[in-house]
Formats: structure tokens, sequence, C-alpha cells
């Protein structure tokens, strides 16, 4: 998506520089000459920045301060989050970033325990990941037989049965489907019995300053923060808020009931 964002940045300076430096220097030219010959006639370039840059300037402004669409593309979040799951992600909610730099320059929020967020991991800081906030600056996280503790209290865990995945997900058919009552906001996770696919990931942490611990919901199927360490503040991207599409293929196509889901 980097690539996406520098040109439409590019494409609407670019067009905004046009319109304004031929409405300050040209277009008084070209109205005093209407009507000898095509002198007065609007250069194709001009034509197209005047139609273009109002759209680019809109689509640039909701996308970078307001809400931007990320799809969805594996299974770390189930059964939260789908895979072929389309989001739209709050981007203010952690303060205003610039566009390509992601650089904030108005603090307005700070991420909450159990908030969705969508960041650039440290190690791929080409590619939107998406976790749920663990743990915050200054806490204690530890992970022990499929338990999250967090300063020295567990999280209470309710059991739901097993798992009954479609489409793109249907290899975590099976698994446990627990209710995490991570305080003040519950969510759904998986655990599986058979082999996973990353090692177990135990351990404690200590989150530093600036810095917070995420996780998957896919607990035996996430690469989180129990095995590349702590996101810092500076990669998030934003919130995720609302499923606004699915299309899954190997399920069917879109499925409608998923459409305008909140995300937990």
């Amino acid at each position: 998506m980097r690539w996406f964002e520098i040109t439409l940045v590019v494409l609407t300076f670019a067009t905004g520089i046009i319109w304004l430096l031929d409405r300050l220097f040209f277009a008084k030219n070209r109205a005093a000459n209407a009507g000898l010959l095509d002198e007065g006639k609007e250069p194709v370039v001009v034509d197209y920045a005047r139609a273009f840059f109002p759209v680019l300037a809109i689509v640039l402004i909701l996308r970078s301060f307001v809400a931007e669409p990320f799809r969805i593309p594996s299974s770390s979040m189930m059964p939260s989050l789908l895979i072929g799951d389309f989001i739209l992600v709050n981007k203010f909610a952690y303060g205003l970033r610039l566009p390509i730099t992601n650089k904030k320059f108005i603090a307005i929020g700070e991420p909450v325990r159990g908030d969705v967020v969508v960041f650039k991991p440290p190690h791929h800081p080409d590619q939107d990941w998406i976790k749920r906030v663990i743990g915050l600056p200054g806490d204690t996280v530890a992970y022990h037989d499929n338990t999250v503790f967090v300063n020295g209290k567990p999280f209470r865990y309710g059991d739901e049965g097993r798992y009954v995945g479609k489409g793109r997900g249907v290899d975590m058919t099976g698994a446990h489907l627990m209710i995490e009552r991570l305080p003040g906001n519950p969510h759904p996770i998986l655990e599986r019995d058979d082999q996973p696919y990353f090692a177990q990931g135990e351990g404690e942490w200590t989150v530093p300053e600036g810095n917070y611990f995420v996780m998957g919901d896919n607990r035996d199927n996430s690469e989180d923060s129990r095995f590349w360490g702590f996101l810092p503040e500076g990669q998030l991207r934003g919130k995720a808020f609302l499923i606004w599409m699915n299309i899954d293929a190997s399920a069917g196509g879109v499925d409608f009931n998923r459409i305008g889901n909140s995300i937990p």
C-alpha cells in the first residue's frame, strides 16, 4: 500500500501546483488573448489538473487523517477477523500523522488494552500488519500454558466449544473457540490442540516506554510480539473498527453477514 500512498501524494501535489501556477500566472494572459486563434484555450494539462486536484485532495485527506481501508490477508486474527475481510481503520484515534513518513504532528489519543491496531512491524516496515494490543508501556506481560498474564494477573477464559472454519480459514476447524475476558474488551480467540504452526512463544516481557506488546487472536498461528519484540508507537497506523466487506472466493464470494460488523 506504500506505493499507492506515495503516488497519491505526488499526484495531489503535482495537480495542485499546476492548477495554482496557471491561476496565478497564465490564466489572465489567456483571457486577454481570447479569440486570437487558439491562444485563449486552456491547455489540456491544466484542464486535467483542475478536474482531478479536488478529488485527489479529498481522497488524500480522508485516507490520511480520517479512515483508511485495509484488507486482511492472513488468519492471525481469526475468529475476530477472517481472511478476505476488508476493514476500515480510524486514522486519528492515535493522533494525526503525515502521509508517507507516518510522523505524528498532532497528539490525540493512545492505544488502550484490547484495541485492534494496524501498524508497520519493525522487521517488515514496508508491510501493514494487524494485531491486538495486550501490553501497554510499563506492563509486564507473560504467556504460559495458553494463558496471558498482565502485571501478574491472568486473563480469564470461557470455553465456547469447537470452531468451524470456512473458505480459506477452513483449516482452523476443530480449534478451541475461547472468550478471552480481557477487562473492558472481551473477545474471541482460537487455540489448537494439534501441532501449532509456530512455537507457543511462552515467556515474560516488560514493555518499554513508547512501545506496545501485540498478539493475534489466533494464538497458535500468529507471528506477534512473542516472536519479534515490541511495537514502537511510531509504527502505528490506526485503530481497526469496522468490517465493510468480505470477499473469499473459496467460501462462495461475498459474505453479506459480515458487512458492517464492528471489530471486537
